[in-house]
């Protein structure tokens, strides 16, 4: 475990526990303390690391929030499902909600808004019946578009041959969204060009590595490797050093490895979907909208940026990484930016992608 996420992991740890137990005191209101809390699909990833840290950031900053954090310690949907149902009984006044597998949470979500608790939808998007009318979420489309070009930047002019691509979880929108915005992109500006996949590449490490070298093995010709989650990144490097690959290979996220892997050259880039400054973001107008309007939240799809990180930034980002007052210090000018002006980034939630 790298060290600067030691401790998270063991704080993390320690939240997942509390938010089995199911016990709380129940919400207070306007003028009380705030009992709130946020969900999400896999607490041992760094996609969830990043988003429970943002969440807790604005939790803190906004003072009079008992904030609980709750997730399975691997992708597991309905094991999610129970966490975020007992958290509905202490976290009364709000409640951030990110999964992996939408359609099992619309029921569990309507019911948690039909006894008054507001819903926050982040990262993916609420499903049509989860009466959940916010969302707070990247253009994943755009990201993945992001990806191939920066690929096709260093594939040369007409490229010909295979490019892989992977997704952890098919049938989760914003990973098919995101391998949908690259495969388009490639067709688009590299018609020799052949997408091979997308793959199931398994959001656990040890498959996702498996699911990764088969692919390596049964595509030896390919230009690249591309994935769309989390493990994709660090594995595809780690396979890559270990075959001497002369592909290119890239993924998402921010985990230290990946960070490494863009550091040392192994991976391309890695895009940066952002996601303390999602958490920071959703749980800071859920706290607004409980206190100063009633609970009502806002309509529509909330557009969160995104970004690549490679070589010309990635010792920037790695000091970001350091500990969450770090990421919060660089996040500021657009936290500041976004919350002072959200209705320039509301979109239709239809639209969302």
């Amino acid at each position: 475990m790298h060290p600067r996420f030691r401790t998270v992991y063991t704080a993390l740890g320690a939240l997942l526990l509390l938010g089995a137990t199911g016990c709380g005191s129940g919400g207070q209101g306007k003028g009380g303390e705030l009992n709130m809390g946020i969900a999400v699909a896999n607490i041992s990833l760094n996609f969830a690391h990043e988003m429970v840290l943002g969440a807790e950031s604005a939790a803190s900053h906004a003072g009079g929030v008992d904030f609980k954090a709750v997730g399975p310690p691997n992708t597991d949907g309905p094991a999610e499902v129970q966490l975020f149902q007992n958290l509905t009984t202490r976290a009364r006044d709000g409640i951030v909600l990110e999964n992996l597998d939408p359609p099992i949470f619309t029921r569990p979500a309507a019911r948690a808004v039909d006894q008054g608790i507001p819903i926050v939808a982040l990262d993916t998007s609420p499903t049509d019946g989860s009466k959940v009318g916010f969302y707070v979420g990247n253009d994943n489309y755009a990201l993945g578009e992001l990806m191939a070009k920066e690929a096709l930047k260093r594939l040369g002019d007409d490229p010909k041959g295979e490019v892989a691509i992977g997704v952890p979880n098919p049938g989760t929108p914003v990973l098919d969204n995101r391998a949908k915005g690259m495969a388009d992109t490639f067709r688009k500006e590299a018609p020799n060009v052949k997408i091979v996949g997308p793959f199931q590449t398994y959001s656990d490490p040890g498959q996702n590595y498996s699911s990764w070298s088969a692919q390596v093995n049964a595509h030896p010709k390919a230009l690249a490797f591309l994935g769309v989650g989390d493990a994709d990144s660090y594995n595809l490097a780690k396979i890559k050093k270990t075959a001497k690959g002369t592909w290119l290979s890239a993924g998402f996220d921010v985990d230290p490895k990946t960070l490494d892997a863009v550091k040392d050259g192994s991976n391309f880039v890695t895009i940066d979907p952002q996601h303390f400054l999602k958490g920071y973001l959703s749980t800071a107008m859920l706290i607004e909208a409980v206190r100063d309007k009633d609970g009502k939240l806002p309509e529509g799809w909330f557009l969160s940026p995104g970004g690549v990180v490679d070589s010309s930034n990635v010792d920037e980002v790695i000091a970001r990484q350091k500990s969450a007052k770090a990421a919060y210090d660089w996040y500021k000018p657009t936290i500041d930016k976004l919350l002072g002006d959200q209705e320039s980034r509301m979109k239709p939630l239809k639209d969302a992608r």
